[in-house]
């Protein structure tokens, strides 16, 4: 594997992009956590250039990794090998045609959620709680409060290390719980289709969801979001016992445990937030333990919803 942050990887990759190329750029930068060592990053000026980088990155033996807000995710202390792809301005654009809404894979979820609400059209404004892009919650088929984007999603163009880009239906795409299959290809845009609600009933629900992120988890400090998915229980598990892992790490009594500079959140259990120069290794240490703890306790099994990136840019294991 060729490392994508030697200087003449970062050099020849200039000559065929018109965005920016930032060698050895702090990812803690560009990460909701604040955690994440040095990287080569690519800022693209437009879909060309995520073609061209991808291609550039076969070429090369290079692995590679799209990144939109950088929520969801926990960088290595050692940065990455792989080139990061920074989807934002250039790749955020809006269209409407009736029905369908056509958004940008750089566009913040919360923008599309207000922007949609606004108009008139509901089915993705429960997003405004989801801190991410929208090509990252496509890929990730990210949700909160009961919604996902699978419920909206009509079709994705991504674009392969090929260089050519193709449309992939929301039925091709195996959409599944705070997941997808769509394999290795950047997502560059989505269409969605919504329906017609008066705007001040949505901007209403739109608002009360914000308000609820904001009193309710600590949205403000540097965080990943959840860190466990909710388990799988048995049909028959107690009404009266945790169900969520939010519930679960609570009733386990630990809200404040600490690992380094990593804490469980006293707001929010299934929140670990950097308190202040936590490292990738601190929240991997604190993760283990609380899982452990609620495993010995309740005999329920936590994963990870965050996703855990190894030094060549794949979801490496807990």
């Amino acid at each position: 594997m060729t490392d994508a942050r030697h200087a003449a990887f970062a050099a020849a990759l200039r000559d065929v992009v018109s965005g920016r190329v930032a060698k050895d750029e702090a990812l803690a930068r560009w990460s909701t956590y604040r955690i994440g060592g040095p990287s080569t990053v690519l800022f693209p000026a437009g879909p060309e250039d995520v073609a061209a980088a991808l291609m550039h990155c076969r070429d090369a033996g290079v692995p590679w990794f799209a990144l939109g807000l950088g929520s969801n995710l926990l960088f290595p202390d050692e940065g990455l090998a792989a080139l990061v792809i920074r989807m934002g301005k250039g790749l955020d654009a809006v269209t409407q045609d009736g029905d369908r809404w056509t958004f940008g894979a750089g566009l913040p979820a919360p923008t599309a959620a207000k922007r949609t609400a606004s108009a008139g059209w509901g089915g993705v404004h429960k997003m405004v709680g989801v801190p991410g892009s929208v090509g990252g919650g496509i890929a990730m088929n990210a949700g909160c409060h009961g919604a996902e984007w699978r419920d909206t999603v009509e079709s994705i163009l991504v674009v392969g290390q090929d260089g050519h880009d193709r449309v992939i239906t929301a039925a091709d795409a195996g959409f599944a719980y705070r997941r997808s299959a769509l394999g290795d290809v950047v997502v560059l845009a989505t269409t969605v289709r919504l329906h017609p609600e008066a705007p001040s009933r949505l901007e209403a629900e739109t608002e009360a969801l914000y308000r609820w992120r904001r009193d309710g988890t600590p949205f403000n400090q540097p965080c990943c979001g959840s860190v466990f998915k909710n388990p799988v229980l048995p049909a028959d598990w107690p009404a009266d016992k945790p169900r969520t892992s939010g519930q679960f790490i609570e009733a386990t009594g630990l809200k404040g445990l600490r690992e380094g500079a990593a804490e469980v959140s006293p707001m929010h259990a299934n929140y670990f937030i950097n308190t202040g120069g936590a490292t990738a290794a601190d929240v991997r240490g604190l993760m283990r333990t609380v899982r452990t703890r609620v495993h010995d306790q309740w005999g329920a099994t936590l994963e990870p919803e965050v996703k855990l990136i190894g030094a060549d840019g794949a979801v490496a294991p807990l």
